[in-house]
């Protein structure tokens, strides 16, 4: 499988999540080619402003995996992981975030998002966490759009 087939992944997961009348974003997390864990965002559904795509599935890897040390593995993303999850998956030892829409993307969709980009978070921080987007952007818009098609009226 390729990267664009995993983020596809990430993508129809974030779509189940939409459909469930979540947010719109989720997350594919991949070692050896194998998909360890996905989740979407439940942050509604469970009351929890921490349970986000990215947070979800990284707790499912690592359950899955047994261990807090997801070194070698890379996530796929909808959106532009928030400082929260950038740093989680900077402590989970990852090795990449692939990421879809931007930060911008989303305060534009109506999410408060901090305005900390990535790229800054890695350089600021002295991350070793490589970091790859905008990457299918405009597939990862068509479900965010969705998305805000549905409940755009519900502020994040």
């Amino acid at each position: 499988m390729t990267p664009e087939d995993y983020m596809r992944m990430a993508i129809e997961k974030c779509r189940e999540g939409v459909e469930k009348g979540q947010a719109p974003f989720a997350a594919v997390i991949v070692k050896d080619g194998r998909v360890i864990a996905s989740g979407h965002n439940t942050v509604w559904q469970d009351n929890d402003p921490t349970a986000h795509g990215e947070m979800n599935a990284i707790r499912a890897a690592c359950k899955a995996l047994a261990t807090i040390d997801l070194e070698g593995s890379d996530i796929y993303s909808v959106g532009e992981p928030c400082p929260m999850c950038f740093s989680a998956c900077h402590w989970a030892k990852l090795r990449k975030v692939y990421y879809g829409i931007t930060i911008e993307d989303a305060r534009e969709l109506g999410f408060q998002e901090l305005t900390i980009s990535n790229a800054r978070m890695k350089e600021e921080g002295g991350s070793p966490l490589k970091v790859e987007g905008p990457f299918l952007r405009e597939e990862c818009l068509e479900v965010a759009r969705l998305w805000k098609s549905l409940h755009g009226d519900r502020t994040y």
